[in-house]
């Protein structure tokens, strides 16, 4: 894999989503056509990604897919993260109800122990 993209913070030459499309659809002028087809000769992750946009013989459905597929992906983390906040509530309710009885256990003994004192 290229080192550029060894860190995901870090701003690459690599063409868009949609210039890529473009280019698998055949829609690019020539000029950048050649442009994105040296950034392919030179980037891994973006001639993989080619490949496989190539391989797929109705390409004027791939934006619906890749749309359907973003939509999907983020309903599953919704449910994950959601999921996630109500076992951290339990959790909470749990910790503060043991908080709880630990103080009354605690304000029962001293009352007990400081009323059979006298």
């Amino acid at each position: 894999m290229n080192e550029h993209f060894s860190d995901i913070f870090t701003e690459t030459d690599c063409p868009s989503q949609d210039q890529l499309m473009a280019y698998v659809q055949d829609k690019l002028e020539p000029a950048e056509r050649h442009k994105v087809e040296a950034h392919l000769a030179d980037c891994e992750m973006c001639s993989e990604a080619v490949e496989g946009l190539m391989a797929i013989r109705q390409k004027e459905q791939i934006p619906g897919w890749l749309r359907q597929a973003k939509w999907n992906v983020l309903q599953q983390l919704h449910r994950k993260t959601h999921r996630k906040r109500k076992t951290d509530f339990y959790l909470y309710i749990a910790v503060v109800s043991l908080i709880v009885i630990f103080l009354a256990l605690i304000l029962f003994w001293l009352f007990h122990f400081f009323n059979t004192g006298r």
